[in-house]
């Protein structure tokens, strides 16, 4: 049986495990300092712990770091997309976001995200929930990331960049509200240990609804974002089929209970398709809403998930035309909802939740399959590597 991976734990958790040693409860605190603020990936790097403690720890736990295997930067915006595997093979995507490429438009020129530099992280190597527009959807769910490995997708890309990452937005691959524990753990060891406050970190969701009520409870400090797309009830149905399971009376009922909690502005994201959620009558359902809740809605660009070999809705969703979707904005504006249109930061390099470890993965299993006489060329680094 393998000892602790340590990366991961909160402050109690390291408290109790070196007690668990025969050490006194103040290591705990020593080990969180040297993992998360000081950012050591071993035991030999936390020189003002004991030599026989250092060798100790060796012997007692270990921590595990994400491998990386791909990264691709955008030339048109500077968008960098990290591809990394873990313990068990799998592999799971982060995207860098660079200063002023979240949003294409003049009125999100103080917002800010559009100051920073954020990272997307995942939650999930894969997706449950199956929305037609995306792309992890097709890998289906394999299984939750750890705390640490949630983690360690900051101080990874920290390490690699060599940047100072400012916000932070759980809206990777997976549904955050589905791995809610350890979400929550990472979020707490990302505030006080690397220091990216809950204020300067979103956690964006389908519409898990029993999750956003306990995160209201709980009066969490983080952003909550919404993937909405449609407020028809059935249409949404069929984008996202998790809204069979919480129907969008139940999931406004509990942004709303979530409002009244943590009196904090609630963000929709809402991804145009032309001629299906990008009508009149949609218009004046979103205007409806923002006089319901306070809110803003962030329009993002839809990623075309061609490569996957979508079928049925999946295949008749297609991007409203620029032209509609700035007769929209000015709509829902005139209407004195705030909305900003974010930007297609990346798209040149497969930024969308998904596409980079589900193409990479379609690349390995066509190479597995070719003929031992036709070896592939070019690559081989990244393509033989096991695929999600």
């Amino acid at each position: 049986m393998h000892n602790p991976n340590l990366k991961g734990l909160i402050l109690s958790e390291l408290e109790d495990f070196a007690v668990s040693i025969g050490e006194k409860k103040f290591r705990g605190k020593q080990l969180f300092d040297w993992l998360y603020t000081k950012e050591a990936s071993s035991f030999a790097e936390m020189t003002s712990l004991s030599k026989e403690l250092r060798e100790k720890l060796a012997l007692s736990a270990r921590i595990e770091s994400l491998k990386l295997v791909e990264t691709q930067t955008s030339r048109v915006d500077g968008t960098t997309k990290f591809l990394f595997e873990l313990e068990d093979g799998k592999r799971i995507e982060s995207v860098l976001i660079q200063p002023r490429t979240a949003f294409n438009d003049t009125q999100a020129r103080q917002e800010e995200e559009q100051q920073r530099l954020t990272l997307c992280v995942s939650t999930q190597v894969g997706c449950a929930l199956d929305c037609k527009f995306c792309a992890t959807a097709s890998m289906g769910i394999l299984r939750n990331l750890t705390a640490g490995e949630i983690v360690d997708q900051v101080l990874q890309v920290k390490k690699i960049s060599g940047k100072h990452l400012t916000n932070l937005v759980y809206m990777g691959m997976g549904e955050p509200l589905m791995n809610y524990d350890n979400v929550m753990n990472s979020v707490e060891i990302i505030s006080t240990g690397i220091k990216i406050t809950a204020r300067r970190t979103t956690i964006s969701t389908a519409g898990w609804v029993p999750k956003i009520k306990q995160m209201a409870d709980e009066n969490r400090k983080v952003k909550l974002a919404v993937s909405l797309h449609t407020l028809d009830n059935a249409a949404r149905s069929e984008l996202m089929p998790i809204n069979e399971k919480y129907p969008l009376a139940e999931l406004l009922s509990a942004v709303q209970y979530y409002y009244r909690k943590v009196k904090q502005r609630v963000t929709f994201e809402y991804i145009l398709f032309d001629g299906w959620n990008d009508r009149d009558e949609d218009i004046a359902r979103l205007v409806k809403l923002a006089r319901r809740v306070p809110c803003k809605v962030n329009i993002i660009p839809f990623h075309s998930i061609e490569f996957t070999h979508p079928t049925g809705i999946s295949a008749q969703l297609h991007p409203t035309p620029s032209k509609r979707v700035d007769e929209f904005v000015r709509r829902l504006r005139e209407a004195h909802v705030t909305t900003f249109v974010r930007s297609s930061a990346g798209e040149d390099i497969d930024a969308a939740c998904g596409q980079l470890a589900v193409k990479v993965g379609q690349k390995a299993r066509s190479i597995n399959h070719r003929p031992k006489s036709h070896p592939p060329v070019g690559r081989a680094s990244i393509l033989h590597l096991t695929s999600v």
